[in-house]
Parts: C-alpha cells; sequence; structure tokens
C-alpha cells in the first residue's frame, strides 16, 4: 500500500526560482540596506546619573531642538510639544523604555524639557460637592 500523495490546487506553470538574501552591503531592491544602530550608540556614554522616570511621567518641550541634538532628541523635542507620557514616548520612537530615559535625563540636565507627574484624581470626592450635586438634583 502506497500513502497518498499531495496534489496542489494550482500547479505551478514554471518554477520560479527563491529569492537570494541581498550580500553584505548591498543595497535591496526597496532602497538602501539599513543597519540599525546599537542602543549604547544612540544613548552615549551611561555614566551619567539618570532621572527618576517612570512611564506615566509626563515630558514636555520648552524649546525646538538645537543643532547639536542628536536626531532621537530632536525627534523627543518635537514630539513633546504636547505632553506626552515616557511610555508614549517609548511606543512612537520604537526605543525600549531605558533608552528613552537615557535621552530623556539628558534633555532634563540641559533644560530643554520637564517632567511632572501626571494628574491623579481623589479617589474620594469631596463630600460637599457630592451633597450639592444630590440637592441639585434634587430639586429638578
Amino acid at each position: 500500500m502506497t500513502p497518498p500523495q499531495r496534489r496542489r490546487r494550482f500547479p505551478r506553470t514554471s518554477p520560479e526560482p527563491a529569492p537570494q538574501p541581498p550580500k553584505e552591503g548591498q543595497d535591496t531592491p526597496e532602497g538602501p540596506k539599513k543597519n540599525p544602530e546599537r542602543l549604547y550608540v544612540i544613548t552615549g556614554p551611561d555614566g551619567t546619573e539618570r532621572s527618576e522616570l517612570d512611564l506615566v511621567t509626563l515630558i514636555v518641550a520648552h524649546a525646538d531642538p538645537p543643532p547639536s541634538a542628536t536626531p532621537e532628541q530632536a525627534a523627543l523635542l518635537r514630539l513633546c510639544t504636547a505632553p506626552l507620557s515616557v511610555a508614549e514616548l517609548s511606543a512612537y520612537l520604537s526605543l525600549p523604555f531605558s533608552v528613552v530615559t537615557v535621552l530623556l535625563t539628558e534633555l532634563l540636565t540641559a533644560e530643554l524639557v520637564t517632567a511632572r507627574a501626571p494628574v491623579i484624581r481623589q479617589a474620594l470626592a469631596d463630600r460637599s460637592l457630592l451633597e450639592a450635586v444630590m440637592h441639585g438634583l434634587q430639586r429638578l
């Protein structure tokens, strides 16, 4: 007894050659080959002290990017015209949280951005406010 043979639904008329990966340094059809930079190249020497930033810390820029800013720092400053959390910045730039905190620490020491804690609402509302709302609803 022979095993069943699989048949293709749409047989190929001519075999297509498998795509060859580009050689080192060779351009691809989509454009020149881009090598991602190592994260330690983006952040520079990590001998400095990091700021205490967490994922929900809001960052606001004060000025336009200076000419000496790295491309990542310039992108951070352009994004922070409105308050954004560190988590949002990390997602928009596709960089890890630790790399973004190093970049933000450099911008904070240069006083180009400010960091502020997010506005946390009270767990319980003020009793007088609740009574005023209740009395207003009762009058309706």
